[in-house]
């Protein structure tokens, strides 16, 4: 019962970043802004798939989320250099 009660509540922290994370990646003013707001999406996802890993005993989750946190930040590193000009 109070499992179900802190799963409900988490998934309802998720959804909220995941909300405000998107309205900042349509609504930002600036590019650098976007990219903040990239940042944080793949954050909260890498979370989710920790998340799924415990909930369903499937530790295979945590590994894709390794790797899924690399590949983001390997990202917002190729963005920021980018929108710096020094690629």
């Amino acid at each position: 019962m109070i499992e179900s009660i802190i799963q409900k509540v988490i998934i309802g922290i998720i959804l909220v970043s995941v909300v405000l994370s998107v309205y900042r990646f349509i609504k930002g003013p600036t590019a650098a802004d976007r990219v903040v707001a990239l940042d944080t999406l793949t954050t909260v996802v890498t979370g989710v798939l920790v998340f799924l890993a415990f909930i369903f005993s499937r530790f295979i989750y945590v590994d894709i989320s390794l790797i899924f946190a690399v590949l983001g930040f390997i990202g917002v590193l190729t963005i920021a250099r980018y929108l710096e000009g020094g690629l």
